[in-house]
């Protein structure tokens, strides 16, 4: 791939990120769902804390999908970088986790979370994308 692609593939994926960081600056509520839905919850809940605390680290290594990473760290500076340029543009908003969809792709769980966030006044609806590594769920597309 070439870096004019590694550098337009890394920009469309942060801001799809920034997106999801940006409706995530509020307490995400777990409660409501129990068993695999309540982890999936849990790692939003734990992506909102991270995000709340301007972690890159974690975000990169705990949140966030190998595949996410790898395609962050195509861009200058790496996925750090490219989250703490995002974790800047956040500003005050709330995010609802409306539903959660399990699913299994062979040998991979993957997962689909529907969220209602307000942004900028607005509330809009979207899909946060999760997949099942190494034990823990972890961010991997917004749609």
């Amino acid at each position: 791939m070439s870096v004019t692609a590694k550098a337009l593939l890394a920009c469309a994926c942060a801001a799809l990120l920034a997106v999801a960081l940006s409706a995530c600056a509020k307490t995400v509520s777990t409660g409501a769902f129990q068993g695999e839905q309540r982890e999936v919850a849990k790692s939003i809940a734990n992506l909102q804390s991270d995000v709340t605390a301007g972690d890159q680290r974690k975000i990169c290594s705990n949140d966030l999908a190998s595949e996410v990473v790898a395609r962050l760290d195509a861009a200058r500076g790496g996925c750090r970088a490219v989250i703490k340029e995002q974790l800047s543009e956040i500003d005050s908003s709330d995010l609802r986790i409306d539903s959660i969809q399990l699913s299994v792709a062979g040998a991979q769980r993957t997962a689909s979370a529907r969220v209602r966030s307000v942004y900028g006044g607005k509330t809009t609806s979207s899909t946060l994308s999760l997949l099942k590594q190494g034990g823990k769920w972890k961010i991997s597309a917004v749609s």
